[in-house]
């Protein structure tokens, strides 16, 4: 098995590591920097669950190698609050309970955000789009929705 020195910067802290050249991204976001907001779900890139900012655009960390990671910076969930604050969109989905058992929830917020940094005022149809690649098995997504909706009212105002 061969191993490669990696730098990645991870929600602002620079990370060091030697890897395999075989270790996920997922895994060594998990393992490696024990950030486990980041969830494991199809590891085939379905379902959204593991998605992370990778220089600014949303990826499913389960299909990228730690090592293609090299050099880049990396916003995970728990990126998204600041000095102890949730972020606007965390709020929301709080506020319209857009989450039951939250398994899906840190990929819907990171490719919430990302849309929200790239299109602040969203349309409905905008926001559907932007989280197809993220899947819920309990919400019925009405509430994601909503949350998304209402982040986008309150980060203008």
């Amino acid at each position: 098995m061969k191993n490669k020195k990696i730098n990645i910067t991870i929600n602002g802290q620079k990370h060091e590591s030697t890897v395999s050249t075989k270790l996920l991204l997922l895994d060594f976001i998990r393992e490696n920097i024990n950030m486990t907001g980041t969830k494991w779900g199809c590891l085939t890139g379905d379902c959204g669950a593991c998605t992370i900012l990778l220089n600014g655009i949303p990826v499913n960390s389960c299909i990228i190698l730690a090592v293609d990671a090299d050099d880049s910076e990396i916003l995970t969930v728990e990126g998204l609050a600041k000095d102890g604050q949730l972020s606007q969109i965390q709020k929301s989905f709080i506020e319209k309970g857009a989450a039951q058992c939250g398994y899906c929830t840190p990929g819907f917020l990171i490719s919430s955000k990302y849309l929200l940094d790239k299109k602040p005022n969203p349309t409905e149809d905008e926001i559907r789009y932007q989280l197809a690649g993220n899947l819920c098995r309990c919400t019925g997504y009405n509430k994601i929705i909503d949350a998304v909706i209402d982040a986008s009212k309150k980060r203008s105002s």
